[in-house]
């Protein structure tokens, strides 16, 4: 009988000992959701359930602006660990002023590998954005920077593809914007079958609707761009925001701001938790401009703040401190 109880202590010893301990909670926003799809009009993660994520914008990421000096691990720790961002997005300059892409390729490739290097490390998204008025003007470049991007990280959930920041209200969809998306992604695909691309639609990426009425097909899990100024776009805009999702469009809204549509003005608070409550309620993510110390309304940084942080309330200008707000209140996960 002893000798007994004594093998079955052994055994459970032994069994507790082989036996692997359960998995540890999940950490960071990648490991909880994962690959993050499209599924009809709303993102959801790799069990089907929609996300809603949140994060700030890195400004223009140009040689020689001086708010380059922001793209650097330390600054996307500080808001992965501090400001509970789920995401962070680099504006990587694509247009033809110097200092761009176009003229600095080196340099702002330095600058996206920064930054996605660091949201990897700290378990985040990354939306990598073509930040361009024009990209229609110069394809060939779009193609091959998002073909290094996309050999470098597609393998990784983290990565969002965002292919053309803000095309100008004089730019037509159907004629411009679309087949210069449908070529830009196709170059994609061949590297990265499945990370999120999100394709921005004409009229400084508010006119959604007219994407609705002649969507993308031929490809998978894309979205198709929203940006607004909450002081200059309210409920007309979201009523364009409405009419995409009832026809089927997944929305991401990659850049949005507290203040006046020329990124300049006064915070206006109220239409800001307006547009959060249509956030909400659709599911929606979205990403804050400017991590920037400019002079003007909508950076987060008052003139001089450190490019590292860790960043006090003083650092803050109206627009930051309302955003840290949202921010550190924001879920993952819409509550049942």
């Amino acid at each position: 009988m002893k000798r007994t109880l004594i093998t079955a202590s052994i055994m459970g010893a032994l069994v507790a000992c082989i036996t692997p301990p359960p998995p540890a909670a999940s950490d960071t926003p990648v490991e909880r959701h994962g690959l993050i799809t499209t599924e009809g009009n709303r993102i959801v993660d790799e069990n089907g359930t929609p996300v809603s994520l949140a994060g700030p914008s890195f400004f223009w990421s140009t040689t020689g602006w001086g708010q380059e000096k922001y793209y650097n691990a330390e600054a996307v720790d500080n808001f992965a660990s501090n400001w509970n961002a789920s995401l962070v997005r680099a504006a990587i300059a694509a247009d033809t002023r110097e200092g761009s892409y176009l003229t600095d390729p080196e340099g702002n490739l330095q600058r996206a590998y920064t930054v996605i290097d660091a949201a990897i490390e700290n378990g985040i998204y990354v939306i990598v954005d073509w930040h361009s008025h024009r990209a229609e003007n110069n394809p060939e470049a779009a193609m091959e920077f998002f073909t290094d991007i996309a050999q470098r990280y597609g393998d990784t959930d983290n990565l969002i593809y965002e292919i053309y920041n803000e095309p100008l209200d004089t730019t037509d969809w159907s004629t411009t914007v679309k087949p210069y998306a449908e070529t830009v992604i196709g170059a994609i695909r061949e590297v990265d079958p499945d990370n999120l691309i999100i394709v921005g639609t004409q009229s400084w990426s508010q006119d959604v609707d007219k994407a609705a009425s002649n969507p993308l097909t031929g490809f998978n899990n894309i979205a198709y761009t929203l940006h607004f100024y909450a002081a200059s776009h309210k409920d007309e805009l979201r009523q364009k925001a409405r009419t995409a999702l009832d026809a089927g469009l997944a929305l991401f809204v990659t850049e949005w701001g507290a203040v006046s549509y020329d990124g300049d003005g006064a915070v206006d608070e109220e239409s800001v938790r307006a547009w959060m409550d249509f956030i909400r309620a659709n599911d929606l993510s979205h990403a804050n401009w400017a991590v920037s110390d400019k002079d003007e309304g909508a950076s987060l940084f008052k003139p001089g703040t450190s490019p590292t942080g860790p960043w006090s309330p003083e650092d803050l200008t109206p627009s930051g401190k309302l955003f840290r707000e949202i921010l550190r209140g924001w879920q993952t996960t819409q509550p049942e």
